[in-house]
């Protein structure tokens, strides 16, 4: 078990990031669905950049927590943002691109976390303000191309699953939706088998060198 201190600092470095991480994903979806025509997400105060609006206390803190701390693979979740595929003006359709606007706002961060990454690389590391940062820009690459990963993949409610729903033929949608009320069990049991972890981390390895790649960083 990490010493307090260890506790401490794991936590300084990757707080900062997981929030923007999970705040900006399920503001992304609401963006998105008000654009297409769903107003839900904006009436109930969810398209804040506030991350009290988004915060689930047990996926946002308690589980990924106890996993960063233990040396787990990071997992959790965050409060989903509302959309109401009845206002939209493509059900369908639009909810795959409702969707997909969480994955494709993760993959934006952690390029942006790598462009910190490599300019804090370039600084004197004996100073302790890059070397946070340069730790920083790791954590977030790494939740955000988790997070990104973890969604993509097609099983509901996780945002893969939707866009499949989306691009599928009705009968064969249909009948992938109605694992959604199935879908978070299925997930936690393949957490805690490790299955999931034996199917994220080759996908996230393989996507970290792709944006570490963009900067010349080697992985």
């Amino acid at each position: 078990m990490p010493d307090l201190n260890e506790i401490v600092q794991k936590l300084a470095i990757w707080a900062l990031p997981v929030l923007f991480a999970i705040t900006l994903h399920e503001v992304a979806h609401g963006w998105v669905a008000r654009y297409l025509g769903d107003n839900t997400a904006a009436q109930q105060g969810r398209l804040s950049l506030n991350p009290l609006k988004h915060i689930d206390p047990v996926g946002t803190i308690l589980v990924p927590g106890v996993l960063l701390l233990l040396g787990g693979f990071l997992f959790g979740w965050a409060k989903p943002v509302p959309v109401d595929y009845r206002n939209l003006r493509n059900p369908k359709k639009d909810m795959a691109l409702v969707a997909i606007a969480g994955p494709a706002v993760n993959l934006l961060m952690a390029i942006g976390w790598a462009l910190l990454l490599k300019i804090s690389l370039g600084q004197p590391h004996e100073e302790g303000l890059w070397l946070g940062l340069a730790q920083m820009g790791i954590a977030g690459i790494s939740i955000n191309l988790i997070l990104m990963v973890l969604n993509l993949l097609p099983m509901p409610p996780l945002d893969g699953g939707r866009v499949a729903v989306g691009l599928l033929p009705m009968k064969q949608a249909i009948a992938l939706s109605k694992i959604e009320p199935y879908g978070m069990v299925i997930l936690i049991v393949l957490m805690f088998t490790g299955v999931l972890s034996k199917i994220l981390g080759p996908l996230v390895g393989l996507s970290q060198t792709g944006v570490l790649g963009l900067f010349g960083i080697q992985g």
